[in-house]
């Protein structure tokens, strides 16, 4: 009957037919223009036909429609209003059509059905639903919010309050939670989803469901419940000032309540240009784009790496246990090697305890846990380490310390085994400098908490071999994290931009900043903690010495500070949350957690740099000293070529750092200011130092008009 690259529409027994998603060459179907244009081409067909008494939707892949193509978003973004509202009700027509036939039309839900693949399904007259399936509305996460109907045919449907819930909250339902919530109307094992889909279409058909009565109630206004709107919209996380999808979604469904459904698709259509216009959804797409262009560069850099069967770790501290746990945890048996016994049943306690939070949480069942701690093996000597292919070492981050145990180790393994440093301010050419095979060491910078921290960077010295960095990126995916390949350089990448952040700081502070103010205007910005409560966490003393460390690799940009509040509060043993003492003040509260309390004697202590006292500084202006050299420095970083991409460098820090994400990176936000603005804003500030100085570069870019992403 139809047969298209992405649909094809075939007949079945009774007058029934069958609208299959079938996208051609791929492993899922998405809603791009072309299945769009197929969609429309179909329902036209469907609808002329007089022989046609319901129609049955189905997917052929192993999910229903993961949603529309992002791909296509970039292009879509970058017109003018009129035009993109225009675009996004043509697309909705396609839906109008298919609900507006004068036939029943039932889909069976199989996997995952998302974002429009929902939409599509919720033009339908009903909705049957595998139990193992998913659906939900996950626009938010990439800063917008449904546009092909959603927000009017779910809120119609299931009522304003579920609607504004899935909504705002982006997550995917399981299916009793989406029959309970009227989003669908039956449930069944995945055997029987034909079956029972077509059982329904044929009730539907014989007049013993009234799909029509349905059909009205998505045309009409819906009946407005504020109050669960107002519980909704209190519950949205602090990020909504830069992250304003989910109280726009709320906005649009109270104003499109009253509305009938042409007024409403209209409206939904506006605000979606609106929502799209703004920054977080410009960087959240962008953010979309770059974890998958991550994810691809992994997989070449992990392409021709050897398979690790055994790991092994030196250091049984906070880094090296929870590397052990996390890397048995995904599979690979470890060797947990330390000088100490009481360090070694430290770190298996803490495997232990991770594991038993895993169980409790029912992400892991016991006896599954009980298989990972086994596979983790705790020794004082090197027994069997002739077999490890792959070493971590994580002893302190003290160079001869380094040196007199990866000599040690080296000896030990076999001659195409992999040796890695764990360091965040070490370089690898200094830490390589004593083997007989320099070609094997790799670094790798894991960030801690090493259980949660999804980036690790890989670095390759000027000795390392490609098969050590390719046998890195697969052990780290192996642990579900990322790996960024980064050049040997001070600091890295992560640290290294971070330095240029924290020395702003300092400099804002010995000039007379309130070290608070600076925490409450780069919390305000987005930052989840600021640079003083960032440093408590640290720890103060780890801090100050990192700080040195890389600033000296780096000395026309970042010389000594003769003003420094590191090191001064690190001299008065103010450590941060270590010993309780640091910029702030901390103790365990009665849950046992750290609380953050203001300390007066910081303040009276950092006095002593402040010659001139105390300043005002207005927030904006705090903000530009932060974050420009920052910015600076990260296109330094990719100007010598530290990372391969504008995409590895701003998701490094996203995901080392915890970068605002509606910023998308500091390359990113660059783009979003425009390089002009920013030449400006360094050109104001540029009395303050070389770091606040525009890179040629940044320059060049700014007369062509280009931009990093």
């Amino acid at each position: 009957m139809f047969q298209g690259e992405m649909i094809k529409v075939l007949p079945l027994a009774d007058g029934l037919v069958e609208l299959c998603f079938d996208r051609a060459g791929a492993a899922i179907n998405k809603l791009d223009r072309k299945t769009m244009d197929e969609w429309r081409a179909a329902t036209a067909l469907i609808g002329a036909s007089a022989d046609v008494r319901g129609v049955l939707v189905t997917s052929a892949k192993d999910v229903f429609i993961v949603g529309a193509d992002i791909n296509e978003f970039a292009a879509m973004f970058q017109l003018d209003d009129e035009r993109m509202t225009a675009g996004t009700l043509s697309s909705n027509e396609v839906l109008n059509a298919f609900e507006d036939l004068e036939v029943p039309t039932v889909v069976a839900i199989n996997g995952l059905a998302l974002g429009g693949g929902l939409e599509m399904t919720l033009s339908a007259s009903a909705r049957v639903m595998a139990s193992t399936a998913q659906v939900g509305l996950p626009e938010v996460k990439l800063g917008l919010f449904p546009g092909l109907g959603g927000t009017v045919r779910m809120a119609r449907l299931a009522g304003l309050a579920t609607a504004a819930e899935w909504i705002a909250d982006g997550k995917p339902r399981q299916a009793g939670a989406a029959l309970e919530e009227g989003v669908i109307d039956k449930v069944c094992a995945p055997e029987a989803l034909r079956a029972t889909a077509l059982a329904l279409l044929r009730d539907a058909a014989a007049g013993q469901l009234d799909w029509r009565a349905v059909r009205r109630r998505k045309y009409l206004p819906v009946v407005a419940t504020y109050d669960a709107m107002d519980a909704v919209r209190a519950r949205l996380p602090g990020a909504a000032a830069h992250q304003p999808a989910a109280a726009m979604a709320l906005a649009l469904l109270e104003e499109a309540a009253g509305l009938d459904r042409a007024g409403a698709l209209l409206l939904e259509a506006q605000r979606f240009t609106q929502v799209a216009k703004t920054q977080a959804a410009a960087s959240l797409v962008r953010i979309f784009h770059n974890e998958q262009a991550l994810k691809k560069l992994a997989r070449q850099h992990a392409g021709t790496g050897g398979k690790v069967e055994q790991a092994a770790v030196l250091g049984a501290g906070i880094m090296g246990g929870g590397i052990a746990y996390v890397t048995a945890l995904h599979g690979t048996p470890v060797r947990l090697k330390d000088l100490a016994e009481q360090k070694l049943a430290a770190g298996v306690d803490e495997a232990a305890r991770q594991l038993a939070r895993q169980v409790k949480a029912g992400r892991l069942p016991q006896a599954r846990a009980a298989g990972v701690l086994a596979s983790i093996t705790p020794q004082l000597d090197f027994t069997g380490f002739d077999g490890v292919q792959f070493a971590v070492e994580a002893v302190v981050e003290d160079l001869q310390v380094k040196h007199a145990v990866l000599r040690e180790l080296e000896a030990e393994l076999g001659e195409e085994a992999i040796i890695a440093t764990n360091t965040s301010s070490l370089r690898i050419a200094d830490i390589a400098a004593p083997l007989a095979r320099p070609r094997n060491l790799v670094g790798l910078h894991f960030f801690n908490p090493v259980p949660a921290m999804p980036l690790v960077e890989v670095i390759q010295g000027p000795l390392t071999g490609g098969a050590a960095v390719a046998t890195a990126a697969g052990f780290v995916l192996a642990m579900g994290k990322t790996p960024i390949v980064v050049k040997d350089c001070p600091g890295f990448l992560v640290n290294r931009i971070l330095t240029a952040y924290i020395r702003a700081f300092l400099q804002l502070v010995a000039d007379g900043a309130d070290f608070e103010q600076v925490d409450r205007a780069m919390e305000t910005f987005g930052w989840p903690m600021g640079p003083a409560w960032l440093e408590d966490v640290i720890g103060i003393d780890t801090g100050s010495h990192v700080n040195d460390v890389i600033s000296a690799g780096y000395p026309q940009r970042m010389p000594p500070l003769p003003l420094d509040a590191l090191r001064l509060m690190a001299q008065h043993q103010r450590h941060g949350q270590k010993n309780g003492a640091g910029f702030y003040r901390y103790a365990a509260g009665p849950d046992g957690r750290l609380q953050r309390s203001p300390a007066p004697e910081a303040h009276a202590l950092l006095a002593q740099l402040q010659a001139d006292g105390r300043r005002h500084f207005e927030d904006i202006d705090i903000v530009e000293r932060m974050m420009l050299p920052l910015m600076v420095e990260a296109a330094h970083a990719l100007e010598e070529g530290v990372a391969g991409s504008a995409a590895e460098i701003d998701m490094a820090l996203l995901l080392g750092l915890g970068f605002p994400k509606y910023l998308g990176g500091p390359l990113m936000y660059m783009d979003w200011l425009g390089m002009e603005r920013v030449l400006r804003q360094c050109e104001k500030h540029a009395h303050l130092g070389e770091q606040y100085v525009a890179t040629p570069a940044m320059r060049a870019m700014a007369a062509a008009g280009t931009r990093y992403h």
